[in-house]
């Protein structure tokens, strides 16, 4: 039994949740774990001096234990339920892929946790431009409500700040990396979220097909 971890990350509003879960019917043996469910509770996140609740940082998350379910999960993803339910594509893509189990793991601050850093097998980052962002954003409705300006001064201004962080520390381990044999395991694609659900969901699919059919082929090179 194989274990293949995807990191679908980026920008608010992206479309990760939606991607996540059009993924999960198509992949074999899928899963799905949000950090959307481990923000602690109101009472618990900082304000700042002009009254922004600060949720848009690590310390409104409970990564703890985000990072323990998602080694739970590694160490045993069958008791998740994980390969109950049969994908909807049944094409020959899917052919020796049953002892593979998927996990995605999609949130907005995957990527700049270190503890996380070594779990990945592939990442993504979906990315808007900024008033494609700010207008979604608009759209949605979030408890608590957006105060006026929360946009403008907390949720923008963090996500410019951790993928800055990201693509520094990415410049760093570069080297390290490609002289590692999971090197390519640790690039960071980048999606943009401004296309259409279907563009998306059709390359991470195809793109991940591609990767569990070298998984395999490694593994019969091994055993031959």
């Amino acid at each position: 039994m194989k274990v293949w971890v995807i990191g679908l990350g980026g920008v608010t509003n992206g479309g990760k949740t939606t991607l996540a879960g059009k993924l999960k019917k198509m992949l074999p043996n899928c899963d799905i774990i949000s950090q959307d469910d481990f923000f602690k509770p109101e009472s618990e996140v900082e304000t700042d001096e002009r009254g922004f609740k600060l949720y848009d940082v690590l310390d409104a998350l409970y990564m703890d234990e985000m990072v323990k379910s998602i080694h739970d999960w590694i160490k045993s993803p069958t008791s998740s339920g994980a390969g109950t339910e049969k994908p909807q594509n049944t094409c020959d893509n899917l052919k020796n892929t049953e002892d593979v189990y998927i996990l995605i793991v999609e949130g907005f601050l995957l990527y700049n946790y270190e503890p996380l850093n070594d779990l990945w097998n592939r990442r993504y980052f979906l990315t808007l431009p900024y008033e494609e962002c700010k207008r979604r954003r608009s759209t949605r409705v979030y408890q608590p409500a957006d105060t006026p300006g929360y946009f403008d001064g907390h949720v923008w201004p963090m996500y410019l700040k951790y993928k800055n962080e990201l693509e520094e520390n990415a410049s760093n381990v570069d080297n390290w990396h490609r002289t590692h044999e999971n090197f390519f395991f640790h690039l960071l694609v980048y999606l943009d979220g401004t296309k259409s659900q279907e563009e998306l969901l059709s390359f991470v699919y195809s793109d991940t097909m591609q990767e569990l059919k070298k998984l395999r082929e490694g593994n019969q090179q091994v055993t031959a």
